[in-house]
């Protein structure tokens, strides 16, 4: 590729740094600018390892090349992008603001490993796992901390922060307990917010069909060493379903309230958040299918400080405190007839990680220990004495207590194109009377060429019962089962990556062995659902996904940016029996096939069209009014989604539409999802 003569004044901005051969090279003689380096960090790895923003203004002669050299990692110790042997999936801030989505939860749909299931629009009921898990078997982060719900996964991306405040979402998939604790038995998703060194204000908002609308804003001012940011959302709609009366349920209304600063110095960066989250929503048939005016509100609380220092030996500790409310109502708003479910649940951890360089590698060592506290009606053994409950006369009859330590042991060694990554995590539960039980996991990745990459892994790990699965029981619906074991998994996984400037695309082959994986199931005939281990369910799969830089090798004079086409393929050995019904641990995507096509239209106009069609194993009771029919399966579906975007310096205009083609499609139970949708909004920033 031949290069044009530049002044000697002209500066070249890097986004992502790697060993190709148009790296850095070609700055010799410049004035180089290193910009964002976008690649998998997670929790351990460092702000100062993830971005180093130049303060210089960019312009027309600037030039980005795609490079993969920086030290982030899924492992304790951070490494390199072109060492790691995991498959961590990027939806960087271009994918977010690209998608035709208003919430994390539809932006996560288009994942090709990511399962999402809704029972409303726009995310506000959702469960989502990973290669074929269920809901409660992964770990949800806010900037690397942990901020899973012990009393149901339900519950677990009710989050603080609005997508217009993330600046990436990182996607482990594979078990990740040496990493991340006892939440993680099939994989992880952190989602970390934008940190920038400027000072603005962002104002946003749209509004669409079945009278959805949303709207906020963002302050962020940065002075010297210290970054400080607020921002505020609000979102509601009328919902688009009606019950057997008549009346519109998957109604909902959400407020957020998120804070984040940062303090950087030589010796080390301390960052500090707090976020309230208030959710109310029509959860239409959430926990049986025979109540079809249920609705729930909820709650959350979040604050946690970290720092991370620097030196020879690197020390991150982290402190944090959640505390979720919960109110459910079984007949909304008829506690006479059936009383109101509260639950409050508090959780306190500290975290500490450090990790040093020698000859012989990089050796992490880590401890955590997580307190998991809830109060509720329903759940748990009777309290000695009951607490009163906040907004109600009612009180708080019954609680639990558990508390979770883990000790964190990896060394990873480094030989020029090969990386081994081996490390376990020692785990013990105030709840069961075992002792430390160690779980351990080994990866390894040779680069074959400068562009292609082998890997290979085998991980074990564990996932802690919820408090649901432990206690909720009721007459009508739910039986649950206190003496539930944990489950616990082996994966083992092959893969290969090839990246070059215009390619970037992966294959993995994966096996899973599971054992006590928790699930509710009933009969056909009855209506109350039970909490069961299983004995062991086996799953095999494979996933592929490429994506097509255009715009990297013709910059602005691509007609089409970027596609991506991926496809992930999971089987069970264990298949429902005719005559039960599996609510969870059995009903998984046994296909998913994921098309995604950015492209220019005119000037600053531009498309993202986002394709998928999935296909789901399993069945569910069929209900007409409410009245059973017998069961179902679930049928595969195929949507199409759209986003048109003028994109301005200051601004942004935008109009997407959803369910093109008005599909009618179930993704759980007798939930009929939306038609077609079409939302317009904007996006104004002003520079202070």
């Amino acid at each position: 590729m031949k290069e044009k003569k530049r002044r000697s004044s002209e500066r070249i901005h890097f986004r992502r740094f790697a060993n190709q051969s148009y790296s850095v090279f070609r700055s010799i003689g410049k004035e180089v600018n290193i910009g964002v380096l976008l690649v998998g960090m997670l929790a351990y790895a460092t702000p100062a390892e993830v971005k180093a923003q130049a303060n210089a203004k960019t312009d027309a002669n600037d030039r980005e090349y795609e490079l993969e050299e920086v030290e982030v990692t899924a492992t304790r110790a951070p490494l390199t992008v072109s060492q790691g042997a995991r498959m961590v999936t990027i939806l960087d801030r271009k994918s977010i603001a690209q998608a035709p989505v208003q919430s994390v939860n539809d932006l996560l749909k288009y994942a090709v490993g990511v399962d999402v299931r809704q029972r409303g629009m726009q995310g506000m009921q959702t469960d989502i796992s990973l290669r074929g898990s269920t809901y409660d078997q992964i770990t949800i982060l806010l900037n690397g901390v942990n901020i899973c719900d012990p009393q149901t996964g339900h519950n677990a991306v009710d989050l603080p922060v609005d997508i217009n405040d993330i600046e990436r979402i990182e996607i482990l998939e594979g078990p990740a307990a040496r990493v991340y604790g006892t939440s993680s038995l099939l994989g992880a998703i952190n989602i970390v917010t934008k940190k920038e060194e400027k000072n603005f204000v962002d104002i946003f908002g749209s509004a669409g069909s079945y009278g959805s609308a949303n709207g906020g804003a963002k302050l962020n001012i940065s002075s010297g060493k210290v970054i400080n940011m607020v921002s505020g959302s609000y979102n509601r709609s009328d919902g688009y379903l009606r019950n057997s009366e008549g009346k519109l349920t998957a109604d909902f209304n959400s407020s957020k309230l998120f804070y984040q600063g940062r303090l950087s110095n030589s010796s080390a960066n301390i960052d500090w958040l707090a976020g309230y989250s208030d959710r109310n929503y029509g959860s239409n048939t959430f926990y049986s299918a025979k109540y079809d005016n249920q609705f729930e509100h909820t709650r959350k609380f979040f604050t946690s400080v970290q720092a991370q220092t620097n030196g020879d030996i690197q020390f991150k500790p982290v402190v944090y405190w959640t505390r979720g409310e919960d109110r459910f109502e079984l007949i909304r708003g008829s506690e006479d007839k059936v009383p109101f479910n509260y639950h409050r649940t508090d959780i306190f951890g500290i975290n500490l990680n450090a990790y040093f360089s020698t000859i012989l590698g990089k050796t992490a060592v880590g401890a955590e220990m997580r307190n998991e506290n809830i109060k509720s009606t329903v759940l748990g053994e009777l309290l000695d004495k009951p607490l009163d409950i906040n907004g109600s006369d009612r009180q708080y009859t019954k609680g639990l207590d558990r508390t979770n330590l883990s000790i964190h042991l990896e060394h990873n060694i480094l030989l020029n194109n090969f990386t081994l990554s081996a490390g376990m995590m020692a785990t013990k539960n105030s709840m069961y009377d075992d002792g430390f039980k160690i779980y351990p996991g080994i990866d390894a990745s040779y680069r074959l060429t400068p562009h292609l990459k082998v890997y290979g892994s085998w991980n074990r790990s564990l996932r802690l019962p919820t408090f649901t699965e432990l206690y909720y029981t009721t007459n009508e619906t739910h039986q649950g089962n206190k003496n539930l074991k944990p489950e616990e998994m082996t994966a083992y996984e092959l893969g290969v990556k090839y990246n070059n400037q215009l390619i970037n695309a992966t294959a993995a082959l994966f096996h899973h062995r599971g054992s006590n994986l928790i699930d509710w199931v009933k009969s056909v005939d009855e209506e109350v659902w039970s909490s069961i281990n299983h004995t062991k369910i086996n799953s095999t799969g494979l996933e592929m996904g490429v994506t097509m830089n255009f715009a990297e090798l013709s910059k602005e004079n691509s007609l089409i940016r970027e596609i991506y086409l991926g496809y992930t393929y999971i089987n069970q050995d264990k298949k429902e029996n005719p005559d039960e019904v599996s609510q969870y641990a059995l009903e998984y995507l046994k296909h998913k096939f994921v098309v995604r096509l950015d492209h220019k239209i005119w000037s600053k106009l531009e498309a993202n069209w986002s394709f998928r069609w999935q296909d789901r194993e399993g069945n569910y009771v069929k209900y007409e009014g409410k009245n059973s029919v017998g069961t179902a399966d679930y049928k595969p579906y195929s949507l199409l989604d759209s986003k048109v975007v003028w994109n301005a310096k200051d601004y942004k205009l935008f109009v997407q539409a959803n369910n093109i083609f008005n599909k009618e499609y179930i993704d759980y139970g007798n939930v009929l999802q939306p038609g077609f949708c079409i939302m317009a909004g904007f996006n104004y920033h002003f520079n202070l």
